[in-house]
């Protein structure tokens, strides 16, 4: 964990947007929290110092290591192996000089591709030149056990004495070489140590699994149908990750005794269920990881239960700060903001519900039904799977997602959005089913 001075972390910023009055006996608080990132993201992993400017010079403060899945389906067609290889040179390309790097060959077991011998080079023209001809080497054959390449990267990226770890993990096919419990184990021992990016590259690759270890390791999650599209996609994720400037922020939610928490989840730019991360902090506070950050907005909902009590009554319901911990144990406190609880007997202001809190419990909804709606397309419940996804298209309409309308039209035919009226296209292309379930969670802000 880094320890920063108050003088060095990017800015962060709280806003709560919520309805506080309740009716007599009303007892649900929710609030959408928007946390905001300025002033980091442009270093490109150089150290934050606030010391001379030969100190900020770009250096190690950041490690990535790529996982390039090389197993024996990567030959089928061969371009593939050809374009994850072409993929990874570009991803080296974008490190920034002073990223301590490695790249790591993955089957059922995990090798490492450059520098080799556990260690992490450091990008310079000559260490990205020998990284690009060490993945010249690499061919396909064996299986599938991604838990092992977690495994070796984390050990890599422990290595290394920086406050930003990240991997980039590409598979291509199903994790047949290892049980869903070995990954999971592996899943659980890296979380929290690095965040990690997730892409499946074709058809053959299984959506949950790969949106599963994103969504474990606070990371991204896409599908590249196509593998000439890998290259953009490597570069464009490096670059994300040569952007982040904090790791380790937690999300603290302190509540007075008699106030449950129901939920906390983040809710832009994706649907990430936060509530079962929660460690403790204290008796009356609980830390909910975020990962790492760098120029960049989020929201998240969070929704507690309170007390019964009469009208005029009011109390703080929930107190949420961003808390960044330091290595000696201490942890500063970046931003903070109330959400709070008033009863009235003004019915206009209790029923009156906040249009973010609106908006985004619609996009929770909209991720939800599309994942149920395809569950059930697969397994045959066709009027099920219509009246799912006609949900999905409505809500997609009304909350003006049309990145994921347009998903939805690959999937349906829509009669009328506005009343969620389709049919089921009778052939799908599994690149465009694939697409909406692995991008199901993305969600847009509530229409200015």
């Amino acid at each position: 964990m880094a320890n920063f001075s108050k003088s060095t972390v990017p800015q962060f910023s709280v806003e709560v947007y919520q309805n506080e009055f309740l009716p007599e006996g009303g007892r649900e608080v929710n609030a959408i929290v928007t946390v905001t990132s300025t002033g980091g993201g442009t270093s490109g992993g150089a150290p934050l110092t606030g010391a001379s400017p030969a100190s900020t010079a770009p250096g190690p403060n950041a490690a990535v290591v790529i996982m390039v899945d090389c197993s024996g389906s990567m030959d089928y067609p061969p371009t593939k192996m050809r374009n994850a290889r072409d993929a990874t040179s570009a991803a080296v390309d974008t490190l920034r000089d002073g990223v301590a790097f490695a790249v790591v060959a993955g089957t059922h077991v995990a090798k490492e591709v450059y520098p080799g011998e556990g260690r992490l080079a450091v990008a310079d023209a000559n260490t990205r030149a020998e990284a690009k001809n060490a993945l010249r080497k690499l061919s396909a054959g064996g299986g599938t056990a991604i838990g092992t390449w977690l495994r070796l990267a984390d050990r890599l990226l422990a290595s290394a004495d920086v406050s930003i770890r990240h991997g980039i993990l590409l598979t291509d096919g199903r994790n047949e070489h290892e049980t869903p419990e070995d990954l999971r184990a592996s899943l659980d021992a890296c979380a929290g140590r690095f965040t990690c990016d997730a892409r499946g590259v074709g058809t053959d690759w299984v959506v949950k699994e790969v949106t599963g270890i994103a969504s474990a390791m606070l990371g991204t999650a896409d599908i590249v149908a196509d593998p000439s599209g890998l290259a953009a996609d490597f570069t464009e994720m490096m670059e994300n990750a040569m952007g982040k400037e904090v790791a380790d922020v937690a999300l603290r939610l302190w509540t007075p005794v008699g106030v449950e928490i129901k939920f906390v989840k983040q809710v832009a730019p994706t649907v990430e269920e936060l509530t079962g991360r929660r460690t403790e902090a204290n008796a009356r506070a609980g830390d909910y990881p975020t990962g790492s950050w760098g120029d960049e907005s989020r929201d998240y909902h969070v929704c507690v239960q309170v007390p019964e009590a009469g009208v005029g009554q009011e109390m703080l319901a929930a107190r949420v700060s961003l808390i960044l911990p330091a290595a000696d144990g201490t942890s500063q406190v970046l931003s903070q903001g109330l959400v709070r609880a008033v009863w009235t007997d003004d019915m206009v202001a209790s029923t009156s519900i906040n249009p973010q809190v609106a908006h985004y419990t619609g996009q929770a909804e909209l991720a939800q039904v599309i994942q149920q709606g395809l569950e059930a397309r697969k397994s045959g419940d066709f009027d099920g799977a219509t009246a799912k996804l006609g949900r999905a298209v409505q809500l997609a309409s009304d909350s003006g997602n049309a990145d994921t309308a347009k998903l939805l039209s690959k999937v349906v035919d829509v009669v009328d959005a506005a009343t969620g009226t389709v049919r089921l296209k009778a052939k799908v292309a599994d690149a465009d089913e694939m697409t909406l379930e692995t991008r199901s969670t993305k969600t847009v802000r509530v229409k200015k």
